[in-house]
């Protein structure tokens, strides 16, 4: 008997220890199970949070403006002489080109800013897609070109182009559009300041709008810098910053546009 009794707790103990053996894993991988599902709830409620900060942000723009004064001044002059008799046409039109440049010379331009174009000779009879051969038959065209960085210079030349025509000479360039051209080259060193100003005012602008909404602005979202426009000076802006479509070449005096969008975020 006491043999027996011996044998039955002999097989208990065994019995205890093999159940010990297959619920240690399973208890490993239950707690492995609970951390796994608190550390994803965690993960996934920052990640909510992050989307809905994602959402609340502010598009403003920024412009800025600068009046600046041309620093080049071209100037084509086209002149034409047509007739019948090729040589006789052809000194009529060399002697136009003296007349432009001694015009030129009086009014202080230097030969280094000159420069004159090749001679175009067209001869309507030898024209065969020409449906229209009356008048002259050949027409001698040349034209002469100022280009100066004494803009002041040029505009005072330019205002004395009658005597040009006085002179049987028709001003006029390559387009028919006779005319001084002003440019501005100087526009990479305004570039810097002007793209930091402009992303000023558009933090203002946020600043204000956050105010407004009982928020903070915070990081930004993404930026964009724009194009830089180049127009008359008195030409009138649009809603977006961009010039009124006056291209300015006619103009000494140009205005420099840029206009910078950024997305800040808000916060609480």
């Amino acid at each position: 008997m006491l043999h027996s009794a011996a044998v039955v707790r002999m097989e208990g103990f065994v019995l205890d220890m093999e159940r010990s053996s297959w619920m240690a894993p399973a208890g490993v991988l239950g707690i492995c199970l609970l951390i796994g599902l608190v550390v994803g709830g965690w993960v996934l409620g920052t990640e909510i949070k992050d989307i809905k900060l994602g959402d609340r942000y502010v598009t403003v723009k920024g412009l800025v403006e600068r009046t600046v004064k041309s620093d080049t001044a071209i100037w084509p002059v086209m002149f034409k002489e047509a007739g019948n008799d090729l040589p006789q046409v052809f000194a009529k039109s060399e002697e136009d080109k003296n007349t432009v440049l001694k015009f030129f010379a009086a009014q202080g331009v230097k030969p280094g800013e000159i420069s004159v174009g090749q001679i175009k000779v067209t001869d309507k009879l030898a024209n065969e897609y020409g449906g229209n051969n009356t008048g002259p038959r050949y027409i001698v065209e040349q034209t002469v070109t100022v280009q100066s960085g004494d803009v002041d210079k040029i505009a005072k030349a330019g205002e004395k182009t009658a005597e040009l025509v006085q002179a049987g000479i028709v001003v006029g360039d390559n387009n028919g559009q006779g005319g001084i051209k002003y440019k501005f080259n100087g526009l990479n060193a305004l570039k810097p300041d002007m793209i930091t100003e402009a992303t000023r005012n558009a933090r203002d602008s946020a600043n204000r709008f956050a105010a407004d909404s009982g928020s903070q602005v915070g990081a930004i979202r993404s930026a964009s810098q724009g194009v830089f426009s180049i127009s008359a000076a008195d030409s009138i802006s649009t809603g977006d910053g961009s010039g009124g479509g006056d291209s300015g070449d006619a103009s000494i005096m140009k205005k420099v546009r840029v206009v910078a969008t950024v997305d800040y975020y808000l916060v609480r």
